[in-house]
């Protein structure tokens, strides 16, 4: 059974159309998803005795080219980490459909380390259940870790490493899956501006090498310019689409960089929008 933190699409919802168009890897169509609330705690999909229903997403419709890095961004609570759910087929629809090409995996907030594996096998863990040869889960392993300033701490375990090591072990197990369809939330959030820039270079580098399709979960609107071929910026909850950005900018791209600026204008104009609408 895969680790939590590297969490693959079992099932598609009941009904759901798959992304069979060519060059879709995920299509959502009219997705809403709703919670029930009792005594401040979600208790899953409403069933009707819930006292306030809470619609987390409402009418999402989204069509996700293959190979694309498609950034979602929005204010707390507007269903983005429901969405990425979703996809991954870790929650079902109340209505509309969800559909992915092959295996979707998530990574979510927080980085879910096993506790007694060095970073080296917790980065190598995805490549291990998926049946790759210890020695050679490893090397490639390693070689990623090496690459996000890590190659020192491969034999520590994670009570030795602070919480932004944590979290690029994370994400470098997550890319090691071999998925074509990776979903990351907040991926870089407990990162420091300059490792954090480190992190995206190599995120872009790795997805230049090696494309997937990716889709990005963050409160940072700079960090969706500098990544992402797309931004979907949603509205406060429920959240839906309000605005969908094309970025066009080539790789590599600086913060500074005058279309960069210009997109990221964009976004925050959108959200803005969004919460005074």
């Amino acid at each position: 059974m895969p680790a939590k933190g590297v969490m693959p699409s079992p099932t598609r919802t009941p009904g759901a159309s798959v992304a069979t168009e060519e060059h879709h890897a995920v299509v959502l169509d009219g997705v809403r998803r709703v919670f029930a609330v009792a005594g401040g705690r979600r208790l899953g999909r409403a069933t009707g005795t819930a006292p306030e229903p809470v619609v987390a997403l409402d009418g999402v419709s989204l069509s996700i080219a293959r190979g694309s890095v498609v950034a979602i961004v929005g204010p707390s609570g507007c269903g983005k980490s429901t969405l990425l759910d979703l996809v991954c087929g870790l929650q079902r629809a109340d209505a509309g459909h969800v559909g992915a090409v092959g295996q979707a995996v998530l990574m979510p907030q927080g980085d879910t380390l096993l506790p007694w594996a060095t970073a080296l096998d917790n980065a190598a863990l995805a490549l291990r259940v998926a049946g790759t040869p210890k020695a050679q889960a490893r090397e490639r392993a390693r070689t990623e870790l090496e690459a996000l300033g890590l190659g020192r701490f491969t034999d520590s375990r994670p009570d030795a490493l602070s919480g932004g090591m944590r979290q690029r072990i994370a994400v470098a197990r997550t890319l090691l899956s071999g998925a074509p369809t990776i979903c990351l939330d907040e991926p870089f959030g407990a990162l420091d501006a300059i490792t954090r820039a480190e992190a995206q270079a190599w995120l872009t580098g790795t997805l230049a090498r090696e494309p997937r399709t990716v889709l990005l979960v963050t409160h940072d609107t700079e960090e969706a310019a500098l990544l992402a071929d797309r931004i979907v910026v949603l509205s406060p909850r429920p959240g839906r689409v309000v605005a969908d950005l094309p970025v066009g900018l080539p790789h590599p791209r600086r913060a500074t960089d005058p279309g960069v600026v210009a997109v990221r204008a964009r976004a925050l104009d959108a959200l803005g929008a969004a919460g005074r609408g």
